[in-house]
């Protein structure tokens, strides 16, 4: 699976938690300290792995001698590593040693604007040679032992919200090095670390297999429904004759009008009003969920008020294929409006709503909308003015209603096929993390009385830690006695007597009497 493959993901929040992190069972920082196979132990992140912050990306690094590449965390998804996109940045050789990646090193998201996206991993393989990271990841590596077995487990831990749970921050969610390094999980024997980590990717092998299968049958459900569309707006539905249409201007055969910009002195206070706004509009259907008010003054609701059958579309939006897509109002909200990002395509006598909404929506008006949307500005919305000037292939009214009848029977088959594959996905979301659960209880792999107990390999990584700290401990003094005897000036020679140089010139010797 890597650390994560898509599906099982904690549910979307929109804030930070600023709790204990504690596990949603009672534990500590992760899940519940509870009873353990025999050999297993519990165990902090920070006793088993070196826990690091990537480091800090500044224009500072943008240009250098050392330029190298380095992942950050839109190169981490659920479904693993994505390295598609990968920048550089400048890191010295004593900061790449720092910084480098190892494979079997985990990479953890630390912050995001979904708490439900903090602490998703990904495992390292060394897809990339002498790769760094930046810190809105965590990395961690592990002393001894399986990495596949913790990054399944910290992936675990993300899928089902723990994470999301401990994240502190307004805003952007945090998880933390500092954390992270108190996390407590679950230690096997590292044989049986390796037995199940070999069960798990088994397992969620044949889960992918299904997985694809399933999303690729949702994409051919949207891909025929496409279809269904341009046959309306060509008039070639199976088993619908109709005549052949006429393209007439949209302004010829419907009323187009803006809507209502949202300024300060429109916070609704004694005339609120329903307001819709380009959320509320999906292509083909209305979410209604949200709806905000808004303020109304003499007249307007007359002008505004939207009426059974307008079709909402949308002006203006960053994915261009998004771009006037469009749903019609059916009246669900009494004396409701619109914002001013959505245009209102009030159809004629000639048109009837829902076929209008058919043909809008299809790949051949799409297309035409997203070309009198660009401009050489390289922004992309519509107007009014461009939507009047638009053309549509227009039937007779007839033909237009049989169009219609046969587009939602099309509609009703594929809606139970989606249905089916989207629950079919539900389930398979549901064994992956029954499956991680076997997993960490020690439930999925077979356990051997004669692997060394964690207990141990525990002891021996203290032991190992605490011989190189000593040993970094020693080399730092020797290092500081070998400065200080550099800055040292050495001492004159000292000597008991001087030394004579040459000879000594004889002197007169005179006495008095």
């Amino acid at each position: 699976m890597g650390a994560g493959q898509a599906g099982g993901r904690a549910g979307q929040g929109t804030g930070c938690v600023s709790g204990s992190g504690r596990g949603g069972d009672g534990g500590a920082w992760g899940p519940g300290r509870g009873e353990l196979p025999e050999g297993w132990a519990w165990a902090t992140v920070g006793e088993v792995a070196e826990v690091r912050l990537g480091r800090q990306r500044s224009p500072k690094h943008a240009e250098g001698d050392h330029m190298r590449p380095y992942v950050r965390a839109a190169n981490v998804d659920w479904g693993g590593l994505r390295l598609a996109d990968v920048k550089k940045m400048n890191f010295t050789d004593d900061e790449f040693e720092t910084y480098r990646l190892r494979p079997g090193d985990i990479l953890l998201n630390e912050a995001s604007g979904s708490p439900s996206e903090v602490g998703k991993p990904a495992l390292w393989n060394g897809e990339i040679e002498g790769c760094c990271f930046q810190n809105t990841l965590i990395r961690v590596r592990l002393d001894e032992g399986d990495p596949r077995y913790l990054a399944h487990l910290l992936w675990y831990e993300a899928a089902r919200g723990q994470f999301a749970r401990a994240t502190r921050g307004v805003g952007i969610c945090h998880l933390g090095a500092a954390k992270l390094v108190g996390w407590h999980v679950p230690v096997p024997p590292v044989a049986e670390q390796k037995r199940i980590a070999d069960a798990v990717n088994a397992g969620v092998a044949r889960l992918d297999v299904l997985e694809q299968k399933l999303r690729a049958a949702l994409k051919g459900i949207s891909e025929t429904w496409n279809a269904v569309l341009d046959a309306v707006a060509a008039g070639t539905m199976p088993g619908v004759d109709v005549a052949a249409p006429e393209d007439h201007l949209v302004e010829l055969v419907a009323e187009v009008s803006g809507g209502i910009q949202k300024q300060a002195r429109r916070r609704p206070v004694d005339n609120a009003y329903p307001f819709l706004r380009v959320a509320n509009v999906a292509r083909g259907m209305l979410d209604l969920a949200d709806v905000h008010k808004v303020e109304l003054f003499k007249n307007e609701i007359e002008r505004y008020r939207l009426a059974d059958g307008d079709l909402l579309v949308v002006e203006g939006n960053g994915s261009p294929d998004q771009i006037g897509r469009a749903a019609v109002w059916h009246g669900e909200i009494e004396d409701c409006v619109h914002q001013n990002h959505l245009i209102r395509v009030r159809p004629g006598p000639e048109l009837v709503p829902a076929y209008l909404e058919l043909v809008w929506n299809s790949p051949t008006v799409a297309r035409r909308l997203q070309r009198a949307a660009s401009s050489t500005s390289g922004l992309h919305t519509l107007s009014t003015r461009k939507l009047k000037a638009l053309t549509i292939p227009v039937f007779a009214l007839q033909d237009q209603e049989r169009l219609v009848a046969a587009a939602e029977v099309a509609r009703a088959r594929l809606n139970r096929a989606k249905t089916s594959a989207r629950t079919a996905l539900a389930h398979v979301v549901a064994l992956r993390r029954a499956l991680l659960a076997e997993a960490f209880s020690g439930r999925l792999a077979p356990q051997n009385p004669d692997d060394e107990p964690a207990e141990v390999l525990l002891k021996r990584i203290r032991v190992e830690r605490e011989a190189a700290e000593a040993a970094r401990k020693a080399a730092r003094r020797a290092a500081r006695t070998k400065a200080r005897q550099a800055s040292t000036p050495a001492p004159p020679p000292h000597r008991d007597s001087p030394a004579l140089d040459g000879e000594q010139t004889a002197l007169p010797l005179e006495f008095s009497s």
